[in-house]
This record gives structure tokens, sequence and C-alpha cells, in this order.
């Protein structure tokens, strides 16, 4: 799947490493799939934080003379795409201030469903905002706040926050990473052991930027924890009491790499069983099973193994298409979709194809596809999507389009199957998803497929208009 959702953030920091900065630069680099609209690392020395970011991919801003602008043994990182402000520089992230707790720099993935009601309190006190993303509320939080530590005026600040966040923040001397209540974004826990037997700790949105530096994955911060690593070591601590947690079940169907284990559970093993389970419940009479890349690839070889359907890679990714590129005069029809995926034909020719990707949001991108295989040859094409229908938006950190615009929340599955021209359309079950997760205590949000949202959506239209905004 691509271009049908947006990714959410990716975020990451590391303590007590002489190269801090590089290693925060690959780190980003293994997350990049988490948002390619701009990224920043922000540095400390112990005595003064440096900050570099702008719009663009982590290794066309982060030179090695740009990198060596970044001191120190300690470092936050960010890469983003909107899901919350607009798509401008002033929202590249991490954000810095200086305040009366010295100068301090935060990044965040997530969405604060309260941030409009804080800002609107905060500017009525006096704050000024530079930005237009909900993170830049929590720094005003923590300023505002009459704690004397920052410690003390994040956990403060946390409190007042609705929503989903993974924080990471960085002081002249600490860093302070911090989780929602609910759990619903990532957050990983991870040490390097240095010569002299010293240690580092890391922490990511996902391990494969834990792999690429060769930390060892720890386990998660808990919901609802906040971790402090300072000159006196590492203090862990619930800043407010568990609530039932409620992990994003999309990281496991779409945004995370499989190389990943998120929420303590690798993400291929998700993904083939989501796989196993669709070939169950939505059997096809076919020859081939074909994945969309790159998303449907684990979930294609997962119906492929418990069908016995030969598995064929028949769709090629082009990986090098840029955000912008030049379209023929003369129109082409599906001239996108062309651009970034090529059939191979003698793979098609002839056959009935299942063809597995992981959702569908408006449908058009699943129709291009499809007349793609059909246009290669294929005899049938049978769609088969390894997670439910998807009814409602995310307020949580997923750029998902308004309610109005998802195709299965205003058609059944017998139209979206002639919308999309496939000659059988077939979805995974909630029922499903849930046993391919392995979620026997209710541990997974899936508001995104039910409209049940597991907490209290503070004013609900605005967070709708800000979507049809974007």
């Amino acid at each position: 799947m691509f271009d049908k959702f947006r990714e959410e953030c990716g975020v990451f920091a590391i303590y007590g490493h002489p190269e801090a900065a590089n290693l925060t630069y690959l780190g980003l680099y293994a997350l990049q799939h988490r948002g390619q609209e701009s990224c920043g690392i922000a540095s400390s020395n112990g005595r003064e934080i440096q900050c570099i970011k702008g719009m663009g991919h982590v290794n066309d801003l982060f030179r090695p003379e740009v990198l060596g602008r970044l001191p120190g043994d300690m470092a936050i990182g960010h890469t983003r795409y909107s899901t919350a402000g607009d798509t401008v520089a002033g929202n590249a992230q991490p954000f810095s201030v200086s305040c009366n707790k010295g100068r301090i720099a935060v990044a965040h993935n997530g969405n604060i469903t309260n941030a409009t009601e804080l800002k609107k309190e905060l500017e009525a006190e006096g704050s000024i905002f530079q930005a237009s993303s909900d993170t830049e509320v929590i720094l005003h939080l923590v300023a505002r706040s009459r704690e004397k530590t920052l410690a003390g005026a994040l956990r403060e600040a946390l409190l007042q926050l609705e929503g989903a966040f993974s924080l990471v923040f960085l002081a002249e001397d600490q860093v302070i990473v911090a989780r929602d209540r609910h759990g619903f974004r990532p957050l990983a826990m991870g040490q390097m052991e240095l010569s002299g037997g010293h240690i580092s700790h890391v922490f990511a949105s996902e391990t494969c930027a834990f792999d690429l530096i060769g930390a060892v994955y720890l386990n998660d911060v808990e919901p609802g924890e906040m971790v402090i690593i300072g000159r006196t070591g590492v203090s862990r601590e619930r800043y407010a009491p568990v609530q039932d947690p409620a992990h994003c079940v999309f990281e496991h169907v779409y945004f995370s790499r499989p190389d990943s284990i998120v929420f303590g559970r690798p993400v291929q093993q998700s993904r083939e069983n989501l796989g196993r389970m669709l070939a169950i419940e939505c059997p096809a009479p076919a020859d081939v099973v074909v994945p969309v890349p790159d998303s449907g690839v684990a979930a294609a070889l997962g119906y492929a193994a418990e069908s016995g359907i030969p598995f064929r890679q028949a769709l090629i990714r082009n990986h090098y298409v840029g955000r912008t590129f030049i379209e023929p005069s003369q129109a082409i029809r599906d001239f996108g979709v062309k651009l970034k995926l090529n059939p191979i034909k003698h793979l098609l020719e002839g056959r009935s194809v299942v063809l597995v990707d992981d959702s569908i949001v408006r449908g058009t991108t699943s129709r291009k596809i499809v007349r793609m295989v059909q246009q290669a040859g294929a005899r049938e094409v049978h769609l088969r999507i390894s997670c439910p229908p998807t009814l409602s938006p995310c307020f949580y950190g997923v750029d998902t389009p308004t309610r109005s615009e998802l195709i299965a929340a205003n058609n059944t599955t017998e139209e979206i199957r002639r919308f999309v021209e496939a000659d059988s359309l077939g979805y995974l079950s909630l029922s499903a998803l849930r046993q391919s997760v392995d979620d026997r205590d209710m541990r997974y949000c899936y508001a995104c497929y039910t409209g049940d949202y597991p907490t209290d959506l503070v004013n609900i239209e605005e967070l709708i208009a800000a979507k049809k905004r974007r």
C-alpha cells in the first residue's frame, strides 16, 4: 500500500554515548518510513543544546558537516509526517525553547486531542505560539509550570494532556521520555554496552532502529510511565494511574517495519498470521498469490502458506520515486501508480490472481492496481485485504481521511468490489485480526474499524475540521 494512509512520526533518543548525534541520525534513518516530510536532531554536551531540523529526508539534511555541529553525549531526533499542524518547516521537530527550567527540546509521536483547548488557555495567559503543531503546547505547559524541576514540570504537563503521545525530552543534562496513559503509540527501550563497562541508554519508536546501531532491546516504556536518565542513573516512575491499554493495531497491520518488535511482539509474525487467517476466512480459486508491495508482502506469504497457492512477487515497486516528478503532458491512465509499480507480465498472464493488500481507504489506488494486474493479462483478480474495513478516522496520530472519504464507511463490500473492479473482494474479520496479534486481553485500539474510541474525544468537531484542512 502507498499514498493511502500518511505515516505518523518516528522518535529516537540516546543518553551517554560520545557519538550521540551520529547514532541518532542512524536511528532516524531506520525510522524514515514513519515520516518523510521533515526531520531534526537536538543534542547536548551537558551545558548547551544545539538543534538542527528542516524539510526533507534524513540523509539529505544531515550531511557529515551538519552532524559535526551537534556535539555531546545525548540527543533526541524526530522524523515527521504531519498528523496535526501544517506541512511547513516551522512544524519540523524537535521543538526547542529556553525557559525558567533551562533550555529544553522535545519530539513527539501521536496526537494531543485537547491541544486546541489547551492552546486557547495558554494564549489567554500570554503564551505566544510559533507553529501550528500540537507538540508546541507541551513545551508551553512545561514552561508555565511552577514546579522547580524539569521532571516535576513535565509530570504536571503530562497530566493535562489527552490523546496519544510518545515523547522524548532533552535537557542540558538529562533525557526524559514518556508515554500516554493508554500506550497508543510505541516506544521501545534499549541499551548499548561501551568500553569500560559503561552503558548507553536508547529509546525508539521501533526496534529496527536498535538493530542498525547495535543496541539491545530491553522492554517498552509502559503506558503512563516516565523514564529519566541523568548523571545519577535511570529512574522509572508512573506519572499517572494505569488505564486500559489501547495499542494502535495498525502498527502491526501497516505502519511498522516487519523487522521490528512493536508492543513487545514481532511485526512479521503478526502479518503472516493476518495472511493465514485471511486465507481461511476468504479463500479464492487462484493460481498465484501476489502482494501489493511493500506492506502486503508478509500477509501474502501467510496467505500462500496457508492456502498452498504459490507466492509470486509479480508487482515490482520503484523505491526511488521522489516527492516530485515530471508528468507527461499527454495524459497516461493511472500514471502515478505506474510510476511506482510495474507488473511482471509472464507471472500474471492467463492466471487467476489473489492480490493481497493491507487496507482500502478511498479505493482509488486499489482500483488502479487491480486494473494494472488485469491489463498485464490476469484472467481473474481476487482482492484480499489483511484487516477489516476502515470505517472511522483516527485521532491518535494516524492521518486517515474523514468518514465521508472512507469508502467502507459509505459502501457495502459488494459496492466496493464493483468500484475497484475486482472479481471478488474479501476483508479479514475483526475477531481474526485480534487473534493474529494475540490480543487476548483487549490491549489494542481498533477504533478505525469500529468507531469505538478508547478516550473521550475533546472537541471532535475541531479534530474533524483539522483533518479536512489537511
